[in-house]
């Protein structure tokens, strides 16, 4: 029987995971005709490779196998498009959702109760005390506040990466999904053409077993990228208000460094030091949240770091002789020359990033 449900999993090193995976799928799912489609972001670990072992024995599973391309919500975006199933659900590789209630969700969509389910940690009977670290529990918690002062619907767990929807709503919704970012749902949500009936079902979540958490604080700055985007209509591409954002927290550590260190040295050398430092964070935040899906690792970062540095170092000369320029013709205060030095540099560092940095890979 062709499936009814495809259920997609995206996976970076859960090469431990994925037969287990299948085998609760199968006993969660009796009578459903599914499939699963692992979704791999060219794991080093091999996933893909037993993924595809899997595939060979058994007609339901499928691997998509990505390379040069990463990040959830991408992910589940191919896999929900390589679906023909008439629902299609997106459930972690990690093994810590509960696929024990994926009937549940399936029966609420079919009965026409929602458009959209969602397996919740914050319904009653829900939980995420023991699958979630103290760490994890304040950006998730965070995250949920930004979301739900936007979200045209009350969700209680927007956060949510366990979710299944009808494949048709999926299909018209998905042109204007951002995929980028790890928050598919609260993307989906937020780009539907109308407000969607949402029904939440409670689950515990699951301290994992294998392999490690993708979910850090530099999600949290992506996500907030994505509301802003959402918030905008999509005017400012979301790279550029990732960036904008992390140029903001450019701005900030240039000036703490630069009103410590011009307590010792005159105002150039406090500028090209405060100047230096900012680069560097601004590099290292760029890789890991604006140009996430293109990192650079290993020698590549090196390279790119060096580069970064070159290029920047136009904005930079540009940045203290505007700062200088402005402070010796006492036109304004150290703070705020510095502050436009660094504002000048951010304006050219977007630029030469985007064009030469990470595409220099």
């Amino acid at each position: 029987m062709p499936p009814i449900l495809t259920v997609v999993i995206p996976c970076f090193n859960e090469a431990a995971n994925v037969a287990t995976m299948a085998e609760r799928l199968d006993a969660a799912l009796p009578g459903v005709a599914w499939e699963a489609i692992f979704v791999d972001d060219d794991s080093p670990d091999g996933t893909a490779a037993i993924a595809r072992g899997l595939a060979a024995r058994d007609s339901r599973i499928r691997c998509i196998r990505r390379i040069g391309r990463r990040g959830l919500a991408s992910a589940c975006i191919e896999g929900m498009l390589a679906s023909s199933a008439d629902y299609v659900a997106v459930i972690d590789g990690d093994l810590q959702h509960d696929e024990s209630i994926l009937p549940r969700m399936l029966a609420e969509l079919q009965a026409g109760r929602a458009d959209i389910a969602i397996g919740s940690r914050h319904v009653e009977g829900g939980g995420a005390t023991e699958g979630f670290s103290s760490l994890r529990r304040r950006i998730s918690d965070g995250g949920t506040a930004m979301a739900q002062a936007l979200l045209p619907v009350k969700v209680a767990d927007p956060m949510s990466g366990f979710f299944m929807l009808p494949r048709a709503l999926f299909e018209a919704t998905a042109p204007s999904l951002t995929g980028r970012g790890f928050k598919i749902l609260l993307d989906i949500l937020l780009s539907a053409d109308r407000k969607l009936r949402v029904a939440e079902i409670p689950y515990s979540f699951r301290p994992r077993t294998a392999g490690e958490s993708k979910l850090d604080t530099t999600v949290l700055l992506e996500f907030v990228a994505l509301l802003l985007d959402k918030s905008l209509g999509g005017f400012l591409p979301l790279r550029f208000l990732s960036f904008a954002i992390v140029g903001a927290v450019g701005v900030l550590v240039h000036l703490v460094v630069l009103s410590i260190v011009i307590r010792f040295a005159p105002f150039v050398t406090a500028q090209w030091v405060a100047t230096f430092v900012a680069m560097t964070v601004n590099f290292w935040l760029n890789n890991r949240i604006t140009y996430r899906d293109v990192k650079l690792r290993g020698p590549a970062l090196w390279r790119g770091l060096a580069l970064f540095y070159v290029v920047c170092g136009f904005g930079a000369v540009a940045n203290v002789g505007v700062a200088s320029l402005l402070l010796v013709d006492d036109l304004v205060g150290w703070r705020w020359a510095g502050a436009a030095g660094a504002l000048l540099t951010g304006v050219w560092n977007y630029a030469v990033s985007s064009t030469l940095v990470w595409r220099a890979r």
